[in-house]
């Protein structure tokens, strides 16, 4: 993917006001029949921008607290089952964590993306051909990860640390969530169409039922009840696929009615719609593995500090991973707007949304950041009282927190990138970050024999240059050349 960078913004907006000064009604593509549909258009393409972020983002929020919290339940009753099956949920975590950003941040960015772009065009049928085309790439993808973790699963944790027990608990536990590795692809993919047409209510609706069958079922499933054998920690893997498999009849059922703003029915297979899900979200899950591969490498550089250093920096950087829900639900609200209005061929309003929801998301999270480097001890203490740990774990936030803000500014022109198919800078962004974590992070511990202060600084300096390189490519960036069919 080349994009090209010719530092002329004012061109760029000048040649789209002879678009952007027509009616807004001319802009809107045919709706069916359901006003709905071109009432949510109209106030992507249309409406005042602010609002509008904030009502595609607050069903998302709501609903990642959920997702969280049940994650936190289940956990707890896995716990009653020994220090074992928590170690082998701790060693599926991160695979499972994995495919979910993959799933729902990469693959799932590109669909809505493609969708949105669709129906801001007024290609309609290809929007609802598109969600074919994602659910027959979610049967792809869902598939190789069934067979990959399934069929190597052993040498995969044993690989992450795990040992006797605790990989045979991992084993059945990830046996049934990655055996029903295609239902989480297929769900994650359809809300992500549905969010690319405007739709969040949908989504937060199925979740939430998940939350009322996984909660109550899970216990259930993991220690009997009744009828119901007792699966030990498999039971909360059979808890997971359960809510899978009801919701994707759910959506299926809901896609194929009159009531979506986007069809899930038989469209014959071409190319051009599979490249444009994958232009966006294939890039974007290289970005996803950057990610994964950043917090694993800081980890590897804390561990020879001991165990007090390792939990300090773990229970500190856990306060990184509650930055994404409120990240993602703002994201992917802004690769909504953007794809619509660059269907539309709204660039200057495209890039409005984009700065707007960038500069919204670093002034939240550079007011957590700064709150947390100055009380460190309110959000490590959470988790531990031990002075070392807290020590630690204070020393990450005092160093790190400061400049969470060019960590949300650059997500949210990552996301904002995904809408505009322009991700290729914000993913080389994310590779500098990874290298200066790495490289810096290894010269300061191995070679300069510094103490932990240094390599939180490399993460720090990481931050700063991933929000500021990602910064300058939307400043410098075209965003005219969208590959877009002009409405008719």
């Amino acid at each position: 993917m080349q994009e090209r960078i010719d530092g002329r913004d004012d061109t760029m907006q000048s040649s789209a006001s002879a678009i952007a000064s027509e009616p807004a009604s001319s802009a809107l593509p045919q709706a069916r029949s359901d006003a709905p549909v071109g009432n949510v258009l109209d106030s992507l393409i249309a409406g005042p921008i602010i609002p509008t972020l904030l009502k595609l983002a607050a069903p998302t929020v709501v609903v990642l607290v959920v997702q969280t919290f049940v994650s936190v339940i289940e956990t707890y009753f896995v716990g009653f089952l020994g220090k074992d099956a928590l170690a082998g949920v701790a060693l599926v975590f991160p695979v499972l964590m994995l495919m979910t950003m993959m799933s729902n941040g990469a693959l799932g960015g590109g669909a809505a993306s493609a969708v949105a772009r669709a129906l801001g065009s007024g290609r309609r049928q290809d929007a609802d051909a598109l969600v074919l085309h994602a659910v027959v790439l979610a049967m792809i993808f869902g598939l190789a990860f069934t067979i990959g973790v399934v069929g190597g699963g052993r040498a995969l944790y044993r690989a992450l640390g795990g040992s006797g027990e605790a990989i045979e608990a991992a084993l059945q536990y990830s046996s049934f969530v990655f055996g029903g590795a295609v239902l989480i692809w297929v769900v994650n993919l359809l809300t992500a169409s549905l969010r690319g047409a405007g739709d969040v209510r949908t989504p937060a609706l199925v979740i939430f039922a998940g939350a009322v069958i996984v909660v109550p079922l899970s216990p259930a499933l993991i220690f009997g009840l009744g009828p119901i054998p007792r699966l030990g920690i498999a039971g909360a893997g059979a808890a997971v696929i359960v809510y899978y498999v009801l919701a994707s009849v759910a959506l299926i059922a809901y896609m194929r009615s009159s009531r979506s703003p986007v069809r899930l029915g038989w469209a014959r297979p071409q190319w051009r719609l599979f490249k444009d899900i994958l232009g966006v979200g294939g890039i974007s899950a290289i970005g996803t593995l950057q990610i994964n591969l950043t917090v694993a490498v800081a980890t590897a550089l804390v561990g020879p500090f001991g165990t007090d250093a390792l939990a300090g920096y773990g229970m500190a950087s856990r306060l990184d991973y509650l930055l994404i829900p409120l990240l993602f639900s703002l994201g992917t609200a802004a690769t909504t707007m953007v794809g619509a209005n660059i269907g539309a061929r709204q660039i200057a309003r495209a890039r409005r949304i984009a700065w707007t929801a960038a500069l919204l998301g670093a002034v939240v999270t550079e007011t957590i950041g700064i709150l947390a480097a100055l009380f460190p001890h309110l959000w490590i203490g959470i988790f531990s009282s031990d002075p070392n740990v807290v020590a630690a774990g204070s020393s990450y936030l005092r160093v790190v927190a400061p400049f969470y803000g060019f960590v949300g500014l650059g997500m949210l022109l990552y996301f904002a990138g995904q809408g505009a198919r322009h991700v290729t800078w914000p993913v080389l962004a994310g590779t500098l970050r990874l290298i200066i974590v790495a490289a810096g992070g290894w010269l300061a511990i191995s070679i300069a024999h510094a103490d932990l202060t240094w390599l939180f600084a490399a993460i720090a300096a990481a931050a700063v240059t991933f929000g500021s390189l990602t910064a300058l490519a939307m400043r410098l960036q075209s965003w005219g050349a969208t590959g877009e069919t002009p409405r008719k």
